[in-house]
């Protein structure tokens, strides 16, 4: 886009929320290097994270973990311009994307808009298991929405209507399956820890059920067979998610543990549902 067609177009800001994401940081920023601001908030990285975001943008702030909903929000409020693009760390927006943002934003009516996510794990694009097209308010009007939600289940909740963009943001949501199952291990601690807040009380019942319940429900309902071993293993790692908060939970409650859920894990962001339980 030339340089008079951007400033005739509302101002578009993107913001990043990170903690230890050396190994994905720069593709991000890379590929929302075309916005006209670009907000970095880091939770105290020990790795090249913030050097790396230093060279894409000079608005890297530090600001210490509240929990994905409060960081969020956070992010937000650091941005000046007449639209903000919400990023993980782990995602990238493509050039068809860009183009149905910058078509957007221009239109007088709605107050946000979602994207479809696309996710590539275990060297495949994953198009069933519930995990596409997995559709996030993304886009909003600065001032017109906030993040919400129980950690780390977050979401985009914007007042005024909301559209979709027929374009995908892609998710490159896990390295490999030893980074899914840290990541899940640290979420299934943030979940019982919000169990707890909550005063719910373990379920037997549900430790034998659910964990079951929910492999059939990602494998068969949701055709992640059809998405080969990579489905297979989304269903199962599914399950053991669910169970092992069942577990935590259980033990917990029992004083067998001590809560642990801390500053999140180099997996950036959380996701809205079961299915993909990391950012």
């Amino acid at each position: 886009m030339s340089d008079n067609a951007a400033s005739s177009r509302p101002r578009i800001s993107a913001v990043v929320i990170c903690f230890n994401e050396e190994q994905s940081i720069g593709a991000c920023l890379e590929s929302v290097r075309w916005c006209d601001e670009v907000v970095v908030v880091d939770s105290g990285s020990t790795d090249r994270t913030v050097e790396i975001a230093r060279g894409f943008t000079p608005r890297v702030l530090h600001h210490d973990w509240p929990g994905f909903v409060a960081q969020k929000n956070f992010a937000m409020e650091q941005a000046t311009g007449d639209w903000i693009l919400s990023l993980d760390a782990d995602e990238r927006c493509t050039p068809e994307l860009r183009a149905a943002i910058e078509r957007a934003v221009v239109q007088p009516g709605p107050a946000g808009y979602r994207v479809r996510r696309l996710v590539r794990y275990l060297g495949r694009w994953i198009r069933h298991c519930g995990w596409y097209p997995d559709e996030k308010v993304r886009l909003v009007r600065r001032g017109a929405a906030r993040w919400e939600g129980e950690d780390p289940h977050d979401r985009l909740a914007c007042t005024g209507d909301v559209r979709s963009l027929d374009a995908d943001l892609l998710h490159f949501t896990y390295r490999d399956f030893a980074h899914q199952i840290r990541t899940m291990d640290h979420f299934s601690d943030v979940v019982v820890a919000e169990w707890e807040k909550k005063g719910r009380r373990p379920s037997y019942l549900m430790l034998l059920l659910h964990p079951p319940v929910k492999f059939l429900e990602v494998y068969i309902r949701k055709l992640g067979i059809l998405d080969g071993l990579p489905g297979l293993v989304i269903a199962a790692a599914t399950a053991f998610y669910v169970f092992s908060k069942h577990v935590k939970h259980r033990e917990r409650s029992r004083g067998l543990t001590s809560p642990s859920a801390g500053p999140p894990v180099p997996a950036t962001v959380a996701t809205q549902h079961e299915e993909m339980p990391a950012p």
